[in-house]
This record gives C-alpha cells, sequence and structure tokens, in this order.
C-alpha cells in the first residue's frame, strides 16, 4: 500500500465514522496528521474517532486558518465526548490556550447551543433538535444555518476545569446538573462525576444539604449523587465508609419527603441498603404510583401478616406496574400459603401483559407444586406472547411434568436473543438430572 492509497483510504475511514479502520490504517504507517482529518471527526462529533488519530499522532492544538484549532472546535461543538478525546495530558496547555478554551465553553452555555449558533449563522427560520447518545448518556443536538453542535457546553465546561484543577463551588456544579432533569444528560453526568469523585467531607455536606431544597429536582440530584458515590466507593475501595450513615439517612427523608418522584428514588435506595416494613406499610397507601411500586421490595422475608395484607392490597392496584411488583415479591416467598398462592395465580391471568408476565416468572421459577400452578403454566402455552409461553414450559420442565417436551415444542421458534436464556435450558437440564447414563459417559451439550 503506497502513502497515497494509505492516506484516502484514512481519509475514507474518518468520514465513514469507522474507528477500528482508523486504528489499523494508522498502525500500518498511515499519516495522521493532516489538519483536516481531525476536523472532519470533530464536525461529525465522531469521537472515537478523533480519539484514534490523537492517539496516532494528530495534533489537537494545532493552529487552523481560520486561528481555532481543533481542540477549540471541539469545545464549541458541545460533545464532551469528543473533548475529552483531544484533550488528552492538559499539562501541554499554557495558561493562555485554557482560558482560551474556558471562556468558549462558559459563552456557549450561557448563551444556550441554539441562541449561540443563530447569533453566529444569522439564521431566523426554526432549529431543528434532535437527541444524541454519548458514551450512555443523552445529549441534544441543535441544527441551523447548515451548522451543527450538541448541547453538551454544561459538561465540557465541568470537564475542563476538573481537568483544569479549578475548584468549581458544589452550588454551581448542582445548578449545572438540576437544569437538565434527564438522569442521563450529559450535564448532569459529568457534575454528578465531579462531585462523586471529590470524597472530601465538605463536598459530601455541601451537596446533601441540598436534600432539604425546595425544588424537586436538587432533591433528586442528592439522591444521584449519593447513590453515584456508593457504587464509586464499594468499587475504588471495597467497601463505602458512610454506607450505614447514608442509609440512615434515607430512611428518616424518606418520611419527611412530600414529592412522589423524589420519594420513590429514596425508596429505592433504601431498599437496596436493606429492608424496612413501617416505611414500607406506611408507603404502601400513598397517592404516587412510583412511590407504591417500591413498597414491596422493603418488606423481608418471611412476610408478616401486616405486610402481607399490604402486599394483598397492593396486587389489587389501578396500576398495573404496582400490580406486577406486588405479584413478584408475593410470587418469591417460599413456602407461602394458600392465601398467596391465589393472588399470584390471579395475577398470571391479570388483564395486563406486563403483569402477566412477571407473575409467571415468579411462578415457573418458584416452589408453588399445586395441581393449580401447574394447570396455569399449561394454560400459558396458548397465550399469544412467545416469553409467556416460554415461562410456561420453564415452569413445567422444572416441575418434570410429562408434557414439558411438548410445551417447548408449543414456543415455536425463539430469535437470537434467547440464545443464553436460562430458561431454554430447562428440559436439557431436567432430561439429564434424570437420566445421567452410566458413570463416566459423556452428557452432551444442548448444541451438540
Amino acid at each position: 500500500m503506497t502513502e497515497q492509497d494509505a492516506g484516502q483510504r484514512l481519509a475514507a475511514a474518518v468520514r465513514a465514522g469507522d474507528a477500528e479502520a482508523v486504528r489499523t490504517l494508522l498502525e500500518a504507517g498511515a499519516d495522521p496528521g493532516r489538519a483536516e482529518l481531525l476536523c472532519t471527526a470533530v464536525d461529525a462529533f465522531a469521537y472515537e474517532v478523533a480519539g484514534a488519530l490523537v492517539a496516532g499522532g494528530a495534533d489537537p492544538d494545532r493552529e487552523l486558518p481560520d486561528g481555532t484549532t481543533p481542540l477549540l472546535r471541539a469545545v464549541e461543538g458541545g460533545s464532551p465526548a469528543t473533548v475529552r478525546a483531544l484533550r488528552g495530558e492538559v499539562l501541554r496547555l499554557s495558561e493562555a490556550q485554557r482560558e482560551r478554551l474556558l471562556a468558549a465553553a462558559r459563552h456557549w452555555y450561557g448563551a444556550g447551543a441554539e441562541e449561540e449558533l443563530r447569533r453566529r449563522t444569522g439564521a431566523t427560520g426554526p432549529a431543528q433538535w434532535s437527541s444524541a447518545e454519548e458514551e450512555w448518556c443523552d445529549v441534544g443536538q441543535v441544527s441551523l444555518g447548515g451548522v451543527t453542535v450538541r448541547a453538551g457546553h454544561g459538561a465540557v465546561l465541568t470537564e475542563l476545569e476538573r481537568a483544569f484543577r479549578i475548584p468549581t463551588p458544589v452550588e454551581e456544579l448542582v445548578a449545572r446538573a438540576v437544569r437538565h432533569p434527564d438522569v442521563c444528560h450529559v450535564d448532569r453526568s459529568a457534575s454528578c462525576l465531579w462531585l462523586v469523585q471529590r470524597r472530601d467531607r465538605q463536598t459530601w455536606s455541601a451537596v446533601v444539604a441540598f436534600r432539604h431544597h425546595p425544588s424537586p429536582d436538587h432533591r433528586r440530584f442528592v439522591v444521584d449523587y449519593l447513590r453515584s458515590r456508593d457504587r464509586d466507593l464499594s468499587i475504588s475501595l471495597g467497601v463505602n465508609p458512610y454506607q450505614e450513615e447514608e442509609a440512615d439517612l434515607f430512611k428518616a427523608w424518606a418520611r419527611e419527603e412530600m414529592d412522589g418522584g423524589v420519594l420513590a428514588a429514596v425508596l429505592d435506595a433504601v431498599s437496596d441498603d436493606g429492608y424496612d416494613e413501617p416505611l414500607g406499610l406506611r408507603c404502601a397507601g400513598h397517592p404516587d404510583p412510583r412511590v407504591r411500586w417500591e413498597v414491596p421490595y422493603l418488606f423481608d422475608a418471611p412476610l408478616t401478616p401486616e405486610a402481607t395484607a399490604a402486599l394483598f392490597a397492593l396486587a389489587r392496584d389501578p396500576d398495573p406496574e404496582v400490580r406486577g411488583h406486588a405479584g413478584g415479591r408475593l410470587g418469591r416467598e417460599r413456602d407461602a400459603g394458600p392465601e398467596v398462592r391465589v393472588v399470584v395465580l390471579g395475577l398470571v391471568r391479570d388483564p395486563d401483559p406486563g403483569v402477566r408476565a412477571t407473575a409467571a416468572a415468579v411462578l415457573a421459577a418458584g416452589d408453588d407444586r399445586t395441581p393449580e400452578a401447574t394447570e396455569a403454566l399449561v394454560a400459558l402455552l396458548a397465550e399469544e406472547d412467545q416469553d409467556l409461553r416460554l415461562e410456561g414450559a420453564y415452569g413445567l420442565a422444572l416441575r418434570d411434568d410429562p408434557r414439558k417436551r411438548e410445551a417447548y415444542e408449543r414456543i415455536g421458534p425463539l430469535g437470537p436473543e434467547y440464545e443464553h436464556d436460562h430458561r431454554m435450558d430447562g428440559l436439557w437440564r431436567r432430561r439429564h438430572r434424570n437420566d445421567p447414563g452410566p458413570q463416566g459417559t459423556h452428557v452432551p451439550s444442548r448444541s451438540e
């Protein structure tokens, strides 16, 4: 491959957004140094391609004819993933270069992506908005006057401040986060990540104080922060030294929180750390169904008569999600009494398909071996939904019912998403458990 061929192939791979091909060509000796290649990747928000070019030697700080640099273009483009791909080791940047990047990010964030784009292009027509995904986060994308940018400038600013070790006040980071109630927005994610990584007690206290803020968005952010921090500490240290303190905080908070959405998130956090039956009983009649969704997970096993009664009521709830969660918890109760079994069997026939699916799953895998449970599983084989038929067949296989082979035949052809589904092993496992063959005999896998 000649140098010219390599350059042409590299340019084509960059335009196509093929990061793997870009890496392969660079390893083969293609030259990444042409400024237009990196700018092409930046303009297309192809951050993986941009990262491969930079790793291969492309210069993100190279001054372009218009006085900008690829990194500055990435900052103005509002894609935090692209900025990260070009940022690299920031110590190479002078104080003036850093300030220029920060000023650009602050300006775009303060003005708003659409407004700044309209000012620069002079376009007067309607802007075209869409949503894009960057590394498991969401970011808006706006096109106007033939130019497209992403509206992640808050995250870009946070990324730069973190990289430049600027101690942004907690209040400012929280404000950037709650500007977007969507918990998956890049601005919110970037603020939360940095606050989590600032492990000092002062930061923790300043964020947690927002649980008393009048805005539910601020209070919900505190929940997200604490849960993200718990995961980060558990992964990095093996344990969260504040876990007990935060568990007590969530339980106390749940008894004060008035907003249904925030309370649901708090209850979810409580159930992550354990159980709290009094809290569950207190919230079982809450007017917000999102709160009632979380109640079943607050009840430990074995269920007390009070918890059982609450779950029976929730199993009759007008909201199907509530019924599904209640049925799931009841169905997982071991050695349950006949009243519990009756409720679960009733939910297998619920008019909502989601409720039926949840109840069928716990019935199939549960310990109910009564004739009524077996016939309910047989009835699932007539369902139009293939997944429900699979649950019925799986439950029959676990019970070693003589109809199990016919049941699996009635499922019909399954797509590739079921290749590793544990329910597909039910018939095979039961057959070889009952007939293992002579000692030393090879038992074939399902693929043989």
